[in-house]
């Protein structure tokens, strides 16, 4: 019996490192195809037990929105779509009335967009944010 539950473990181990790297293969396809467009602004909003979601917009040199994608959900099967709205607007002069269209997680992703479009235009660097595990083995 202890063999079977083994085996379901690795099976399923197994099976979700295949979709996620189907997942980060579709992600990175959308991103080129964004990054023929233009430059990129990337937004995500992780979530531990809610979705994550990750924004992208393609921008031209006046920071005009090309194309706007996300990627939502909580599973390894979530996959980049496009977020209609957004065409033809300024990424840095986005309203009140553009984050209304969207959820709360959403509106979250763009707002790191836009802080992140921000710190890389003034020359800075992204802080890398630490997960769960990088927490849990600097206690020792």
């Amino acid at each position: 019996m202890l063999w079977y539950v083994i085996i379901l473990i690795g099976f399923s181990w197994l099976l979700q490192s295949i979709f996620g790297f189907l997942q980060i293969k579709h992600f990175n396809k959308s991103y080129a195809e964004l990054r023929k467009l233009g430059r990129v602004a990337i937004g995500k909003r992780t979530g531990f037990f809610k979705s994550g979601t990750v924004v992208m917009f393609a921008i031209d040199r006046k920071n005009n929105i090309l194309k706007a994608a996300k990627m939502q959900g909580v599973t390894v099967l979530s996959r980049v779509r496009n977020l209609k709205g957004f065409e033809g607007k300024n990424l840095l002069h986005l309203g009140e009335e553009d984050f209304n269209k969207v959820n709360k997680l959403t509106r979250l992703a763009i707002e790191d967009a836009l802080n992140s479009y921000h710190i890389i235009s003034k020359g800075g660097e992204l802080k890398v944010k630490k997960g769960w595990i990088d927490l849990l083995l600097s206690k020792k």
